[in-house]
C-alpha cells in the first residue's frame, strides 16, 4: 500500500536515509500522516501535532512542510502513537491514532508495538511485510478541534546578553540564561581540551599552602578556630588579622601547621568570601530587614528590624540557590516575625569565590530585594457572623470569641462584631455598615459552603466585592474566600473562613491572616503555592505554627 506520492518501497529508502534506518515506527507514521491530511479540505494550511517524540514527529517532517523548527509542529509528549494535523488558523482537524484491536489482526506487527519481545527475536522480514499489508487499517481516526492556546506561534520576545556567559538568550527568562542558572547538562572544557575534573568544576581558588612557620606577616584568609574542652570554642584568630609570631606559635599549639597565602591570586578573578556575601546582602535585605557587618566566615544573617509579616521573593530566591557556591536560606515567607528575630542568613560557600560565579550570583539576585519585614499596617477590624440559626439564639455564636481572639492576638482591633440571619441584603448592608466606620478587615463566617442556604458571598458581592478568590488547596480551610471590598469610597480586605474554624485549631484562615494583616497582596498562584504542606496532621496537641502546616 503507497504511502502518498511513495510506494512502500520508496518510503522505506526515504525513511533509512532520513533516519539512519527504516524504523517501523517511522513506516507506520506515514500512513498515518497521509491519512490525516486527506481529510483536510484541498488547500487548507495546515498544522500539525504529534503525541510521541519517538519516529512519527519524522514521519511529519518527511510527509508535510510542518516541522519543530518552522513551529508548525507542536511535540505534546503524551505518550500515546498519533498524530493531529488541522487547519491552522480555525484548529480543526482529524487525529489519527493507532487501534490496538485492528493491530491484533497482524501477529508480529502487534508484538513489535506492543513490546511483547525483545527486538532481537524478532522477525524484521515479516513486521516490514505486515506493516506494508496493514497499511492504515491499523489506525482510527477522530475530528478534533485544537484548544485556542495551541494556535499560532510563539515568539521569542526581547533577546537579551547574559551577563555571566555573554551569549544571547530569551529576557523573558530571567536576568541570567537559563544555562548560568544552573540548567547546562555539561561542562566546559578545560583548554587543553581535556575534560574538567571535579576539582576545576567547583572552580577552587588555587591558593598556596605554607607551613604556619612561615606565614609572619601574611594575612589570615579565614577564622581559626581554637577549641578547650568544657572552657571556650571561638576564633583565635581572625580574617585579615595580620599574623606575628605569637599568633603562630598559638597556631601550633591548636593543630594548624599550615595556611593559606592568597599572594598570588589573580584578584580580578577571585573574590573572597567576606567581600562576595557582603555585596549579597546589600541586594538581599529590603524594607525592614538588617545585617551586621563584617561578615563572619563568609555568612552573614538577617534580622527584623521591627516586627511584622516576613515577605521573600521566591524566584529570586530559586535563581541565586541556583548559582554553585553561594546560599541563602530564610524562614518561611509570610511568618509573623517579632523585631530582632533572625530571619535569614546568606553565605559564600568557598574561601574565594570566582567571579563568574560571584556576577552570576549578583544578576540572579536582580535589582529588587529578596527580603523584607512588611509592618502591620490595618488594625481595625469587623466580625460578621452569618447565619439564621444563630441570629435567632437556637444555636450559640462561637466564632465572635474565636475569630476575635485570633485578631487580637496578631494586633488587631475587633471594633464591631455583629450576627445576621442568611440574607443577602442583611449581609450586604452589615458589610457596609461595618467599612463606613472604617473597618479596614472584614472577617465573615459561616455561608462559605455549597448549601443553598449559603447566601454570605453573594450578599459580599452586593457589598462591592472585587478581585475575590475562592477555595484554597489547604485541609481545613479549604471554601476560605479572600478579596477586597469597595464602597463609598471606602477599600477593605474581607476573609471568609468556613465553619471547620469551628472545630480546628488551625485552618487557611491563620495561613492568609498575617499577609492581610500587612497588607500584602494575594494572588492565585500564593495560593496555589499553600497547597505544599497544606494538609494539617490534626495532631492532638496543636503547635502551629511550629509545624509544618502550610509551609
Amino acid at each position: 500500500m503507497n504511502i502518498g506520492k511513495y510506494t512502500f518501497e520508496e518510503f522505506k529508502e526515504l525513511a533509512a536515509a532520513f533516519h539512519s534506518y527504516p524504523a517501523p515506527g517511522l513506516l507506520l507514521g506515514g500512513y498515518m500522516v497521509e491519512m490525516a491530511r486527506r481529510q483536510l479540505p484541498e488547500g487548507t494550511l495546515f498544522e500539525a501535532m504529534v503525541e510521541s517524540a519517538k519516529c512519527l514527529p519524522d514521519a511529519v517532517q518527511l510527509l508535510t512542510l510542518c516541522s519543530t523548527g518552522n513551529q508548525w509542529m507542536k511535540v505534546i509528549p503524551l505518550g500515546r502513537y498519533a498524530v493531529s494535523l488541522y487547519d491552522k488558523y480555525t484548529g480543526q482537524g482529524y487525529r489519527v491514532y493507532v487501534d490496538e484491536q485492528k493491530l491484533k489482526a497482524w501477529p508480529e506487527y502487534y508484538a513489535w508495538f506492543m513490546k511483547l519481545r525483545p527486538k532481537a527475536e524478532q522477525d524484521s522480514d515479516q513486521l516490514f511485510a505486515e506493516i506494508e499489508e496493514a497499511g492504515e487499517t491499523v489506525c482510527g481516526i477522530q475530528p478534533i478541534q485544537i484548544n485556542p492556546k495551541y494556535l499560532g506561534h510563539s515568539h521569542m520576545g526581547d533577546v537579551g546578553v547574559c551577563p555571566v556567559c555573554k551569549e544571547p538568550y530569551p529576557a523573558r527568562d530571567g536576568g541570567i540564561c537559563r544555562g548560568c542558572q544552573g540548567e547546562a547538562p555539561y561542562v566546559i572544557d578545560s583548554r587543553d581540551g581535556q575534560p574538567d575534573d571535579v576539582a576545576d568544576v567547583l572552580e577552587r581558588a588555587p591558593l598556596r599552602i605554607i607551613p604556619a612557620e612561615q606565614a609572619e606577616g601574611k594575612k589570615a584568609l579565614h577564622d581559626m578556630t581554637e577549641i578547650v574542652p568544657d572552657e571556650h570554642k571561638g576564633p583565635s584568630v581572625l580574617a585579615g588579622q595580620t599574623l606575628e609570631a605569637g599568633d603562630l606559635c598559638r597556631l601550633q599549639r591548636m593543630g594548624k601547621f599550615n595556611v593559606y597565602d592568597d599572594s598570588e591570586l589573580p584578584s580580578d578573578e577571585w573574590v573572597h568570601e567576606n567581600a562576595a556575601v557582603e555585596a549579597f546582602a546589600k541586594r538581599i535585605a529590603g524594607d525592614g530587614v538588617a545585617y551586621e557587618l563584617p561578615p563572619r566566615e563568609g555568612k552573614i544573617n538577617f534580622t527584623a528590624a521591627h516586627a511584622g509579616v516576613l515577605t521573600v521573593d521566591l524566584e529570586a530566591l530559586e535563581r541565586f540557590n541556583l548559582v554553585p557556591d553561594v546560599m541563602l536560606a530564610t524562614r518561611h515567607g509570610y511568618s509573623v516575625i517579632e523585631e530582632g528575630k533572625q530571619i535569614a542568613g546568606s553565605r559564600a560557600i568557598p574561601l574565594y569565590l570566582s567571579q563568574e560565579y560571584f556576577s552570576r550570583a549578583l544578576t540572579a539576585l536582580g535589582d529588587s530585594p529578596v527580603l523584607s519585614v512588611k509592618p502591620m499596617v490595618l488594625k481595625k477590624a469587623g466580625v460578621l457572623v452569618t447565619g439564621t440559626e444563630v441570629f435567632q439564639g437556637l444555636i450559640e455564636d462561637r466564632f465572635i470569641p474565636i475569630v476575635s481572639s485570633k485578631l487580637m492576638g496578631l494586633g488587631w482591633d475587633v471594633t464591631v462584631s455583629r450576627i445576621v440571619p442568611d440574607d443577602k441584603d442583611a449581609i450586604s448592608q452589615a458589610v457596609r455598615d461595618f467599612m463606613e466606620q472604617g473597618v479596614e478587615l472584614v472577617v465573615t463566617t459561616a455561608g462559605m459552603s455549597v448549601d443553598p442556604d449559603d447566601v454570605t458571598r453573594a450578599g459580599l458581592v452586593d457589598a462591592g466585592l472585587s478581585e475575590a478568590l475562592y477555595g484554597l488547596p489547604v485541609l481545613p480551610g479549604t471554601m476560605t474566600l479572600v478579596g477586597r471590598l469597595r464602597h463609598g469610597g471606602r477599600t477593605a480586605r474581607v476573609i471568609g473562613v468556613p465553619a471547620c474554624a469551628l472545630y480546628y485549631k488551625t485552618t487557611g484562615f491563620d495561613l492568609l491572616l498575617p499577609r492581610l494583616l500587612a497588607d500584602c497582596d494575594v494572588t492565585r498562584r500564593d495560593l496555589a503555592r499553600l497547597a505544599e504542606g497544606g494538609f494539617c496532621h490534626n495532631c492532638k496537641a496543636c503547635t502551629w505554627p511550629k509545624c509544618s502546616f502550610g509551609k
